[in-house]
């Protein structure tokens, strides 16, 4: 019997493409399924997470997830992110941002920062101790754009569109009828978006045009938090984004 991706609870969006909103902090991860390769988009918000999710992943794929792509150095989309990229051949090579990789850099502040976050927001003091400690080598910091190459006519563009949500917002756009653009949390459907410490306000409205002209009007868009949304949806949040910061076009 063929398992669809309904059955292991993810949410297929087009042909090879869906997410799954985890729960907790209703945060989605998102898979790509080319013919020989897998691209995962965020990784959860522990390690367990992270293996549950690459199961899943693996066995609606029929092979190994060969791409991770991390939109944004918080806990609840990078805690996960080691069950993909172990060491030996079977581990994921591991994109994001331009500047990310160090802020998981071992004994960084960065990694404590993002333990002390994940205790904080209700997240088990050791699994987010054994998650920080773990956290992945970025060996791509995309600068621009890239494009990967999955197989079978699949492409993916990865885009540093920030700063914005924070200091290093990466997304990917996943061509097609629809186009799928995954967002990470520089767009939020179930709550208003979050500002933290790491936010670039002012830069925040320009990365919501630069999604907005990658995708285009007819893309889905799916947002780090909450149910997939379309372009009026990002445009009005990005106009709401530029009244509450004070930023004009």
């Amino acid at each position: 019997m063929t398992v669809t991706w309904e059955d292991l609870g993810w949410e297929r969006l087009a042909a090879g493409v869906g997410r799954r909103r985890l729960p907790v902090w209703d945060c989605t991860a998102g898979l790509v399924v080319g013919a020989d390769a897998a691209l995962m988009v965020d990784a959860g918000s522990s390690l367990g997470e992270g293996a549950r999710l690459h199961a899943g992943a693996r066995e609606l794929a029929g092979h190994r997830v060969t791409h991770l792509a991390l939109t944004h150095p918080h806990f609840d989309h990078v805690f996960g992110a080691a069950a993909f990229a172990g060491p030996g051949p079977e581990g994921a090579e591991v994109y994001g941002a331009m500047g990310v990789g160090a802020v998981f850099a071992p004994g960084g502040p960065g990694r404590e920062a993002l333990r002390s976050e994940a205790v904080a927001e209700g997240l088990d003091a050791r699994v987010a101790r054994e998650a920080a400690n773990a956290l992945v080598r970025v060996d791509h910091e995309v600068h621009g754009e890239c494009t990967l190459d999955l197989g079978g006519g699949r492409r993916v563009l990865l885009a540093d569109v920030g700063p914005g949500h924070t200091g290093h917002d990466l997304v990917a756009l996943v061509p097609g009828a629809p186009a799928v653009v995954f967002c990470g949390d520089l767009v939020e459907e179930s709550g208003e978006p979050q500002a933290g410490s790491d936010a670039v306000p002012s830069r925040w409205p320009a990365a919501l045009d630069r999604l907005l002209d990658l995708g285009g009007e007819d893309a889905l868009y799916v947002p780090g938090h909450g149910a997939v949304v379309d372009a009026a949806y990002v445009r009005a949040q990005r106009d709401a984004l530029a009244t509450r910061f004070g930023v004009s076009r």
